[in-house]
């Protein structure tokens, strides 16, 4: 899996390298650090009561994916980043220091934009749209594998799609 991986990530590092993405890259992943652009529009949504549980549904995904994939998986599988690997491929941003799979950036932004389109379609859409470009950007930026980030996509949006269904059973059997 790795030397396919690798492939792609050096196809990515030669077809879309510009001076552009160079800069708009390390934005939209620095979005994505710790959860912090997701964990916002939770606490956002959870100021109006009309979104209340809507807001309550993305943070507790958020949670799900953050269990699942930084306290679980990652110290589990211990997989090396493609930039500890290849430390001559020059980088845009610092080398992270936890492991590589999978990634949690994509884990977060795919369980919160889950969430979101569970909530309203539209908003749903939009924060898809910013999830793939956050999972897209860590592939350009070398700091993870196209199987890290296609993996996280899978347990973001299962959690994304699961918690909320699930709370909204129990509160209706609880109610």
């Amino acid at each position: 899996m790795t030397a396919l991986d690798f492939v792609i990530l050096d196809s990515i590092k030669k077809f879309f390298t510009c001076p552009f993405l160079n800069s708009f890259m390390p934005f939209v992943s620095f979005l994505g650090n710790s959860g912090a652009i997701w964990i916002l529009s939770g606490i956002i949504l959870i100021f109006f009561p009309k979104h209340r549980k809507n807001g309550w549904f993305v943070l507790l995904s958020l949670l799900a994916g953050f269990i699942i994939c930084n306290l679980t998986l990652k110290p589990l599988v211990a997989r090396p980043r493609p930039c500890w690997i290849r430390p001559d491929v020059p980088l845009l941003i610092s080398i992270p220091h936890d492991f590589s799979f999978p990634s949690g950036h994509t884990v977060s932004s795919f369980a919160a934009a889950e969430s979101l389109r569970y909530a309203n379609r539209k908003l749903g859409v939009l924060a898809y749209i910013l999830a793939v470009l956050i999972a897209f950007s860590r592939l350009y930026l070398y700091v993870h594998f196209p199987s890290d980030v296609i993996v996280g996509a899978i347990i973001g949006f299962l959690c994304g799609y699961l918690v909320p269904r699930l709370l909204s059973k129990t509160k209706k059997h609880s109610a």
